[in-house]
């Protein structure tokens, strides 16, 4: 591992070994957020799929129901019905937080006593005013399904910045910073003991010196 180009000096030892504690520290928060993230990100994923099932099944009952209306009257007058029919309807966007990731949020109210139907009840069936009844009562899941989905997208992306973040940190920096560590040690030690042999030379040559005299 490469070390960092530092000076082999106390000073200096003192200060990367703060940095590697503050690294492990770091890295240690990170992987417990990163895990958390993930935690609720597959709680999050696997609640959408179930949604988007249900919308799914949903949406083919409908085609159905559909099929049928338009076996008894035109398709120019169910296109017509399909698109004037509408209700009063507030949808209030914000934002709330995942573990510090700002995911959108939506409130969705839905008047479903003032649907409006264009045309008369007497040229059509019940199964027309099911059928777009339904419609309208889906809107609240299928806005709900897009929060989910959007919150997933984000806490995606957040959860993929950690971890390069948690890696750097586990495949470089500490590992440069404890090389480094281990790198300045040495040569203290090797100070050290050089210091200690030429002391023991200088303390010997006194002896020496004296018994002479």
């Amino acid at each position: 591992m490469e070390r960092l180009n530092v000076n082999p000096n106390r000073m200096e030892l003192a200060e990367l070994r703060s940095k590697l504690t503050t690294a492990k520290q770091g890295h240690e928060l990170l992987k417990g957020k990163q895990d958390e993230l993930v935690h609720r990100f597959i709680e999050l994923l696997n609640e959408s799929r179930r949604l988007r099932l249900v919308l799914t099944k949903q949406f083919t009952g409908l085609y159905q129901d559909f099929s049928l209306v338009g076996a008894e009257i035109s398709p120019e007058f169910l296109e017509e019905a399909l698109m004037a029919s509408g209700s009063m309807a507030a949808l209030k966007a914000s934002e709330k937080s995942i573990m510090g990731v700002r995911v959108p949020a939506f409130d969705y109210t839905l008047a479903k006593e003032d649907i409006h139907y264009p045309y008369s009840f007497s040229y059509t069936s019940s199964e027309l005013d099911v059928s777009i009844r339904k419609c309208h009562s889906m809107m609240e899941e299928i806005i709900k399904l897009a929060e989910m989905e959007k919150a997933c997208e984000l806490l995606a992306n957040e959860i993929e910045k950690i971890r390069r973040r948690v890696n750097a940190l586990e495949f470089m920096t500490i590992p440069q910073l404890k090389e480094s560590i281990r790198y300045i040690q040495m040569k203290l030690d090797e100070n050290e003991r050089g210091n200690l042999v030429r002391l023991i030379k200088v303390k010997n040559k006194i002896k020496s010196q004296a018994a002479v005299e």
